[in-house]
């Protein structure tokens, strides 16, 4: 969301409004056409045909049959670009492949990106159930995920309160912690096992377990293992799923440090 309190003295608004073309051209995946995103954006035709027009020739927009424009491949660039700078040394992505194919459990990469929890590197595991979500950059749902907890259990309890102020504490299933005195508590009961962990409250059925992998003063810095199984798996074998994601976790951080 963006802060009009914050905008800049300089803001090139062509720019922006661009930028606000391709989110809303994005967010429709059957299409749109020049009229459906001009009223959307807010903006006159004859100036969303110009943005298209210039979107449509860089690659970042795809013009079809029927007239409407729907994101190009462009797009796809740009995010293979994010997911390799997200994932860091080649031996991070070996070390989270490697434990996803040992465990059956699909892994999870997660720090601050821009002040906001993020997943920046997956391997996904065959006996995790697929969450179709959990993709290199998602930043919802800080509050119902391990990895997500795990980073906010390193923030100051007024750093932490502004933080769900913020960006809410959305009831993503019926077992989600809204409530900022139940999710402190949850985080104090993750600090004491070592591990946090939500069963359920992300997606019903699934659990997520998560480790630090590198403390740091510095807050983007700060990096998160998490794995996701099978909620019944979880109950019986929490200890087990301890004990490998710190020996992940370990051979991350040395991949981590080559990078320093």
């Amino acid at each position: 969301m963006r802060d009009p309190l914050a905008e800049p003295s300089d803001l090139i608004r062509s720019v922006s409004r661009a930028l606000r073309v391709l989110e809303a051209v994005g967010r429709a995946p059957k299409g749109l056409t020049v009229k459906q995103i001009a009223r959307r954006c807010e903006l006159t035709v004859a100036t969303t045909y110009h943005l298209v027009r210039t979107l449509a020739y860089e690659g970042y927009v795809i013009r079809r049959e029927d007239g409407t424009y729907i994101v190009g491949l462009e797009i796809a660039d740009r995010y293979r670009e994010l997911v390799t700078a997200f994932r860091g040394p080649p031996v991070v992505g070996e070390a989270l492949r490697r434990a996803a194919s040992d465990t059956g459990y699909s892994h999870y990469l997660g720090r601050f990106v821009g002040g906001q929890v993020a997943i920046t590197a997956v391997a996904e595991g065959h006996r995790s159930p697929y969450v179709e979500d959990l993709v290199p950059g998602f930043d919802e749902g800080a509050h119902a995920t391990a990895l997500g907890k795990a980073l906010l259990a390193t923030l100051t309890p007024d750093q932490r309160f502004r933080y769900l102020r913020e960006y809410g504490m959305r009831p993503f299933t019926p077992a989600t912690l809204t409530a900022a005195d139940a999710f402190e508590a949850d985080l104090a009961a993750g600090e004491r096992r070592g591990m946090h962990v939500e069963m359920g409250q992300f997606r019903q059925g699934v659990a997520c377990a998560a480790v630090l992998v590198a403390p740091d003063k510095e807050l983007e810095r700060r990096v998160v293992l998490a794995c996701a199984l099978p909620a019944a798996e979880m109950m019986t074998s929490a200890r087990i799923v301890r004990a490998k994601l710190l020996a992940v976790a370990r051979a991350v951080a040395d991949g981590l440090a080559t990078e320093s």
